[in-house]
């Protein structure tokens, strides 16, 4: 996270300490500061080490002829001084200073400060310290040494005048797309400008770059009164007297308040950063920061040659590359360290002047004509890619399967309150076809009462009254989804002959299988010939969830559940015969009834990338009914065995599906339903005959109503989906750089890709929705990470 602190050092000096000093911490983009005080003591010591330290630096880069500086004789260290100078003495006196501003920042007076930095900072911050004061000689002090720097490492000092204020700007090209660079070549006397020049040419992809070299005074102010210039470079010989001084050809010196009215102009006209390549140019940041400039680099003190060249380099090359203004320079400064044997504090010189009303410049942030950068179209397109091979292979491995049927199960449940006028939810009833007779605790009670002999949850009496009755009122199929493995009392010869002549009741066997707890399976009723008989097993997931309907299997003990298919499909198959639609397999070996192909669920099918599929299996797509026990209108055996109830059965039973079914809660056959999660507790789990309503209706619905199945889209065309919002993530990352406002926009991104997600759900399309969003998220950062680093520019050029 970006912040911002400012030490105002007002009120004091060196020497006499400073009684209060204000210190102020910023998130960049909030307006709300938050306010720490303190002081510091007196700390003359460090003022006179600092002067011993400019002597003999002056006086040890006059003897090595290494300083970019031309001045008049008049500044000119003794000769007997120059020959004095020793490097190691040298050496000392710049650890001596380091460790005397330590010691000052370390004391008791300014410790409450320093705590309440580091307590509001993170070591991975990006902090711009920004030191707020107007004696010279603070301005001249190596802050970097402060072992606050060592600490936080993406911090980096600046100096500020005390009175600011944002500048005037007047509009800039808005076509613009390039940052406008002017640099000026000034003398050259001593000195190899050449390579100053070759530095910035190699921005030209980057950068509109205006060349003068050694110009008059009359074309430099013509220049500067041109609007639309973000960058001021000069390379030449300078110096710091009252006023900044600029040799600007081999005949003309002169102060930047020469230039005043045409800095003004450009600094109104868009100027964002100068950048001042030669020696002591304190004095000129000074004359800019009094026009409310918003940044100016510049050398403390004389500078070598090969030593401005480097950070110039280095700076450029990381500024270009889309690195923040300060961790541009914080990492150019620290590349010079490496030249100190030859260059002794190479790394103290470069220090940035920075008005805290404007924000720090960055190298995209010119105006442009076109939102989105081109030149980094191909860059955004292979880091997706990669993003998107990522997401795929890690989607492959099934590491994102539990996410995405947990994303299934929630656009199942939106379905049941969406007030969208393409829901199913708003037109989809009880399918009037089915009836479902329950049997709970209250209905085994009355069969006791009864003086019937229980044959365990349904008695043979009872039995024998039901189909009695629902034979009587027409009923069309009769499902009868309770085991009964034993065989029937000789006694109930009328039950017996019902069983095995009428073609209309089918009963349930279950298949062997170990996780059910049925190891060795449950047999079917002996009554009930095997062209009646459908198994009673459903498949769920890992957390227990019924998501997928099995149809038929090849039975894995045909003595024990001898049948192919599932009680649904025979209940539906038997139902649609005697409406003439017919069940067949067409040429692509997927189940066709009438019209309606059920397409099998293959390996790797959307959200299921790693489960068994073995059997037919197709996604169950639930109705849409507020609760899954609204499948089909209801009635107890109790109230369906009473005489009182006789009035309604006809109706009730007519050429319907009648599913007979245990819903007592002693029973164990309950089941999880994408609804679970959000239903109340009595509620999470519903009885195995509700479950087979729905999925005896969705074949129904499907073959007669031409309810759509559940369908999904082939892997290649997932692939594209995902790709897409990775490029969508790509895209949002490299053109928002604002922290809070990229949340935002990636935030409105996934709004926008789950609208699309559950709009096509209920059209009844599955496509994927956490991997794009995963690689959405991924794409994004990646990019941020490319932008920081410069591998986006790499890439693009």
């Amino acid at each position: 996270m970006a912040k911002l602190a400012i030490l105002s050092l007002v009120q004091g000096t060196l020497e006499n300490g400073f009684s209060s000093i204000c210190a102020e911490l910023w998130t960049i983009g909030d307006s709300s500061p938050m306010k720490f005080y303190g002081s510091l003591p007196p700390a003359p010591e460090i003022a006179e080490r600092y002067r011993s330290w400019h002597f003999l630096y002056e006086a040890l880069y006059q003897r090595l002829n290494l300083h970019r500086c031309l001045r008049n004789s008049d500044f000119e260290i003794e000769e007997e001084d120059v020959v004095q100078v020793s490097v190691v003495e040298f050496s000392q006196l710049c650890e001596r200073l380091g460790s005397l501003i330590n010691n000052w920042f370390n004391s008791a007076e300014f410790r409450p400060i320093d705590q309440k930095l580091r307590q509001h900072l993170h070591s991975d911050d990006e902090i711009q310290l920004i030191i707020e004061t107007k004696d010279r000689l603070l301005r001249r002090l190596p802050w970097h040494l402060w072992n606050f720097f060592e600490d936080y490492a993406n911090a980096e000092v600046a100096l500020s005048p005390l009175e600011f204020q944002k500048p005037n700007k007047i509009a800039v090209e808005k076509n613009k797309s390039k940052v406008r660079i002017l640099a000026i070549f000034g003398n050259n006397q001593g000195i190899d400008t050449e390579a100053d020049k070759s530095v910035l040419e190699q921005l030209s992809k980057q950068a509109k770059i205006e060349f003068l070299v050694e110009p008059r005074r009359k074309d430099l102010d013509n220049r500067l009164w041109e609007k639309g210039w973000d960058i001021l470079f000069f390379a030449g010989h300078s110096y710091s007297e009252e006023k900044g001084i600029i040799k600007i050809n081999h005949t003309d010196t002169i102060s930047l308040d020469k230039l005043r009215n045409a800095l003004k102009k450009a600094i109104t006209g868009g100027l964002k950063l100068a950048i001042f390549n030669s020696c002591d140019g304190l004095g000129l940041a000074q004359d800019l920061e009094d026009l409310d400039i918003p940044q100016v680099i510049v050398m403390r003190e004389g500078v070598p040659d090969f030593v401005a060249q480097e950070f110039l380099r280095h700076f450029l090359t990381e500024f270009s590359r889309g690195q923040t203004l300060y961790t541009a320079v914080r990492y150019a400064r620290e590349r010079l360290q490496g030249l100190e044997d030859e260059y002794p504090c190479a790394s103290w010189l470069p220090v940035i002047c920075q008005n805290p009303a404007v924000p720090s410049m960055t190298w995209l942030q010119p105006t442009s004509g076109s939102w989105f950068k081109w030149k980094d179209l191909l860059a955004i397109i292979i880091i997706s890619c990669l993003v998107t091979s990522l997401v795929m292979g890690v989607r492959y491995l099934g590491i994102l399967q539990a996410s995405e049927l947990q994303a299934f199960d929630r656009m199942m449940q939106l379905q049941t309150r969406s007030p969208c006028p393409y829901s199913l939810s708003l037109t989809e009833k009880p399918d009037p076809r089915l009836l479902i007779v329950t049997i709970d605790e209250a209905d085994i009670q009355y069969q006791f009462e009864k003086g019937m002999t229980m044959e365990f949850s349904l008695s043979n009496q009872a039995l024998a009254q039901l189909l009695q009755k629902l034979k009587q009122y027409q009923a069309q199929t009769i499902g009868l989804d309770i085991y009964r493995h034993r065989a029937v009392d000789s006694q109930y010869k009328d039950l017996i002959q019902t069983l095995r002549q009428d073609n209309r009741v089918f009963a349930v066997c279950k298949v062997p299988a170990q996780l059910d707890g049925a190891p060795d399976g449950i047999p079917p009723p002996p009554e009930i010939p095997q062209t009646r008989l459908g198994f009673s097993d459903f498949v769920s997931d890992d957390d227990g969830v019924v998501r997928r309907h099995l149809l038929s299997m090849t039975p894995n003990s045909p003595i024990t559940c001898p049948t192919n298919y599932s009680l649904s499909l025979q209940l539906a198959a038997h139902y649609l015969d005697a409406q003439n639609i017919k069940l067949q397999v067409n040429e692509q070996g997927n189940l066709q009834i009438g019209d309606t192909v059920f397409e099998k669920l293959r390996d790797r099918t959307s959200g299921y990338q790693v489960v068994d599929t073995s059997g037919y299996q197709i996604l169950l797509n639930y109705h849409s009914l507020g609760s899954p026990r609204n499948i089909a209108q209801q009635i107890s055996l109790r109230d369906f065995l009473k005489e009182e109830a006789k009035p309604n059965l006809e109706h009730l039973v007519k050429n319907r599906i009648v599913l007979i079914g245990v819903t007592a809660a002693s029973s164990s056959d309950e089941w999880k339903t994408p609804y679970s999660a959000v239903t109340s507790r009595p509620q999470k789990v519903i009885p195995g005959v509700y479950m087979q309503a729905h999925m005896v209706s969705q074949i129904v619905s499907a073959a007669i109503d031409g309810r759509p199945l559940l369908w999904w889209v082939p892997w290649r065309i997932e692939a594209f989906w995902i790709w897409i919002w990775c490029f969508v993530g790509g895209v949002v990352a490299s053109y928002i750089k604002n922290l809070s406002l990229l949340a935002i926009g990636i935030a409105t991104s996934l709004l926008i890709l789950f609208g699309i997600c559950y709009i096509i759900f209920m059209q009844a399309g599955w496509i994927p929705l956490i991997p794009p969003a995963f690689g959405l998220l991924i794409a994004a950062f990646a990019i941020k990470i490319a932008i920081a680093r410069g591998i986006l520019n790499n890439i693009s050029s």
